[in-house]
């Protein structure tokens, strides 16, 4: 298989990580900076977001195909949300996940850009503990 077919094939898969990876981020982001008034967190969180725009292309959104995507409704576990703390854990996960997906497809196709997104999940490790310790015991 050529490079351009590699690029192809994958294309989707990574549009789609990229997608729910800066979601993902948005969500804790804006919940560090609304609810909690975290302005050292929500600043870490927006540059590692930022820091994705050297990974975004538009020329992914050629292979982007939500009408096709086998699972593109919520399961029930999604739309089960407690608390905020619900909500940043299955965001910090997602986001991980996602910046892993991204990790491992660019690989394939630029290793470069494989390192942006293995920068990104681990810089999202070390918030998750940061948020955990400032704020696991307020109750929101």
């Amino acid at each position: 298989m050529t490079n351009t077919e590699t690029t192809e094939r994958v294309a989707r898969l990574i549009d789609a990580n990229l997608n729910r990876l800066k979601e993902g981020i948005r969500v804790i982001e804006d919940i560090n900076r609304y609810i909690y008034d975290d302005a050292s967190l929500t600043s870490q969180l927006k540059s590692l977001r930022h820091r994705l725009q050297a990974i975004y292309s538009l020329e992914r959104l050629h292979f982007r195909d939500i009408e096709n995507d086998v699972q593109k409704k919520s399961i029930e576990s999604e739309l089960k949300r407690s608390s905020i703390s619900d909500l940043v854990i299955a965001n910090f996960s997602r986001a991980q996940e996602s910046a892993r997906v991204l990790e491992e497809s660019f690989k394939l196709i630029d290793p470069a850009l494989s390192e942006i997104a293995k920068e990104v999940r681990y810089g999202l490790y070390g918030v998750e503990k940061e948020f955990f310790l400032k704020h696991s015991a307020k109750k929101v």
